[in-house]
């Protein structure tokens, strides 16, 4: 019998045939891929911590937060989920040195399958971590720019055409049927070809670079076996939850009566026993 406990983070995850994953709980992380087919089961102590300044909380506020950091931390703020509403040259950003760091920096627009065909946005430094987090089977890089604002305004342009949403049910329910994204990429580029020369006519001529010379990258993942039902598994409704570990999938562990959703609990500390 194995161990562990500690403070849960949204799982690490390697790109790899299949993709590698570990759960960090405290100071370590537990490889998962070696625990499929195992029986394990997640304990939650009752105790939540926030991620940003550690404090004991009552409640988890935005995947992790104490209602304090919730409250006052520029990354908690609307132009997060809403990059295009980011107002840091208006000089009103809260944390102006993070904004720096997070959001005046190189970051990818692309498209992906995930529960389908979507329109996403990260920073540069997060390919291809923010597509596995997806659970998508396939993703393509297609535009690069200079801000999270100028990604958000892109990702709204695109948004047009096509969902910027995962359907996680969907994503959980098998493999999904395979796209052509080239294709996809060479017709939604036609398709908003007058949005994009007015980013750059606002925003300067290499702030919206095409990138071109890629192919799109297929992501297996560790799953023996899809759920027959998903069941959304839930620490504050019942804090042990228990089963055989069939699969990893996005940020989803799937138990065979249920699936859990780890990033959500963030901050939980949780008890892992295998």
């Amino acid at each position: 019998m194995t161990e562990c406990r500690g403070q849960a983070r949204k799982l690490d995850s390697r790109l790899e045939r299949p993709v590698q994953y570990h759960l960090p709980l405290g100071e370590k992380r537990v490889a998962l891929n070696p625990l499929l087919g195992q029986q394990l089961r997640l304990c939650f102590t009752g105790r939540i911590f926030c991620c940003h300044c550690g404090k004991l909380t009552n409640k988890s506020f935005n995947q992790g937060y104490c209602y304090r950091c919730f409250e006052s931390l520029a990354q908690c703020d609307t132009c997060v989920m809403s990059p295009e509403l980011c107002h840091y040259a208006q000089g009103t950003c809260r944390e102006p040195v993070w904004g720096e760091h997070f959001c005046m920096q190189d970051h990818i627009v692309y498209f992906a399958n995930s529960s389908g065909l979507k329109v996403g946005i990260t920073r540069a430094s997060q390919v291809p971590t923010r597509w596995i987090d997806q659970g998508a089977t396939q993703a393509l890089a297609v535009l690069r720019v200079r801000s999270r604002q100028q990604a958000g305004l892109c990702e709204a342009m695109f948004r047009q055409h096509v969902t910027d949403r995962t359907n996680w049910r969907n994503m959980l329910r098998g493999e999904q049927e395979a796209v052509d994204l080239c294709a996809e990429r060479d017709r939604l580029l036609q398709e908003c070809t007058v949005q994009i020369e007015d980013l750059r006519q606002r925003f300067g001529v290499h702030a919206v670079s095409v990138i071109n010379g890629v192919d799109a990258v297929n992501i297996s993942y560790p799953v023996e076996r899809y759920p027959d039902k998903l069941v959304s598994l839930d620490f504050d409704k019942t804090p042990g939850i228990g089963g055989v570990l069939q699969g990893i999938k996005g940020q989803y562990l799937l138990l065979e009566q249920g699936v859990l959703n780890i990033r959500k609990y963030t901050g939980y500390e949780l008890e892992l026993i295998v």
